[in-house]
């Protein structure tokens, strides 16, 4: 009894450190938890396009768990860490130091807790494909027979629960898939793909490119007969047409061409060559009259021969669609085992359906539009020549990354 009462003490005082010990840790993880979800918030307002510091802020002022002892601090780019100096990271610091009733009796102050994470924005994969359809309809669809050879990723930033869909028995080569909504395995996808559902939007990569604006005087149209041989020069280096109706042979010297309403339309018979040109899609009243704007048709048998710029404003891009256009009907892209494409096909608000050919030279073409469709034989590497100006996007993922 002697013994036991004199260790009464002791067995109390344990008690009840272990008692303050459980809630440090609690704080400890709490406080994490928090530094955590801040420095993500930055790092996807950066993403975004948004102010990481304020948003880092916002989320540690939407948690009150722990009431911290100091100012937080929020870093982009951070001082320290393995990402010091990175201008797509952000770093977030918390600390308390709040007293507990019973180490208060020893202690002078109270013990400081201390959290920290950094999450940056990191590259999750080169991209050749990207649809930026945001609502929840699919964004990418292969089907049929496809078999669509990639070489690089597909990304699109529908919403939907399967937001790329390998129907048919179509056979798909391209890592990574990336999505913001969902993504379901299928046995149509090669072995070693990388699914990426729930991802973040992708940014639009030719956002810089400027609104078509259609120069004065633009009234002609561009109509090639079946078996005529036409040279098309252009010694300003912008051109313009109310439309374009190819059937025969043509061939476009380098420069920018604005097609001003009606469509850029090649048949089956057509053959149209053009180094170093841009196709600039759009209407003299978009503004007004956005359902104006000019489409693509271009037609399976055509023997397509065309290049996109290596510099200038439109360096790498082969056809640009004015980002005013309406979401109606689905623009063409068909050509023979002859055809080839180098270049970017923009075209930000409407749907493409792709067509290529197992023959045909598509290995340095990039799509941007809102939805695509695949269909027939495609096989895109993204071999750009050096120098070519055109190049795969380089998609990007928000994590923690210390």
């Amino acid at each position: 009894m002697f013994i036991a009462t004199l260790s009464l003490p002791i067995l109390i005082g344990a008690g009840g450190l272990a008692t303050d010990t459980v809630q440090w840790t609690l704080w400890q993880k709490e406080m994490q938890r928090q530094a955590d979800s801040a420095a993500l918030a930055g790092a996807f307002a950066k993403a975004q396009g948004a102010d990481p510091i304020a948003n880092a802020t916002t989320d540690i002022n939407r948690y009150t768990a722990v009431t911290l002892s100091a100012a937080p601090t929020i870093e982009n780019a951070p001082t320290t860490g393995s990402y010091a100096g990175n201008s797509n990271a952000v770093r977030v610091v918390l600390q308390t130091g709040r007293k507990l009733p019973f180490s208060s009796l020893f202690l002078a102050s109270a013990p400081t807790l201390r959290a920290e994470a950094t999450a940056a924005v990191i590259s999750n994969g080169n991209y050749c494909v990207i649809a930026f359809e945001t609502m929840a309809t699919t964004g990418v669809t292969m089907q049929g027979n496809a078999t669509v050879n990639m070489g690089c990723g597909i990304a699109t930033n529908s919403t939907a629960s399967n937001a790329v869909v390998a129907g048919g028995s179509s056979s798909i080569y391209a890592t990574p898939v990336s999505a913001v909504g969902g993504l379901q395995s299928s046995s149509n996808y090669a072995s070693g793909t990388v699914l990426l559902p729930h991802s973040i939007n992708q940014q639009d990569p030719f956002a810089s490119l400027p609104t078509p604006v259609v120069p004065p005087g633009c009234s002609n149209q561009l109509n090639v007969a079946p078996n005529a041989m036409v040279d098309v020069a252009n010694p300003t280096g912008v051109a313009c047409y109310r439309g374009m109706n190819i059937k025969g042979t043509i061939t476009f010297a380098p420069g920018v061409y604005i097609i001003d309403g009606n469509a850029f339309s090649a048949s089956s018979q057509a053959a149209i060559s053009g180094t170093g040109v841009t196709f600039v899609l759009t209407s003299n009243n978009a503004t007004s009259n956005p359902s104006s704007i000019a489409t693509l048709d271009m037609n399976g048998g055509a023997n397509v021969q065309l290049t996109a710029p290596t510099s200038g404003p439109y360096q790498g891009v082969l056809i640009y669609q004015d980002r005013r256009a309406v979401d109606s009907g689905t623009n063409t892209i068909n050509g023979n085992a002859s055809s080839k494409l180098q270049g970017a096909v923009y075209m930000p608000s409407q749907a493409v359906s792709f067509s290529g050919d197992s023959g045909m030279n598509t290995q340095c073409i990039q799509i941007a539009t809102r939805r695509v469709t695949f269909i027939g034989n495609n096989n895109i590497v993204n071999n750009c020549p050096s120098g070519s100006g055109s190049s795969a996007f380089t998609g990007t993922r928000v994590q923690l990354v210390g």
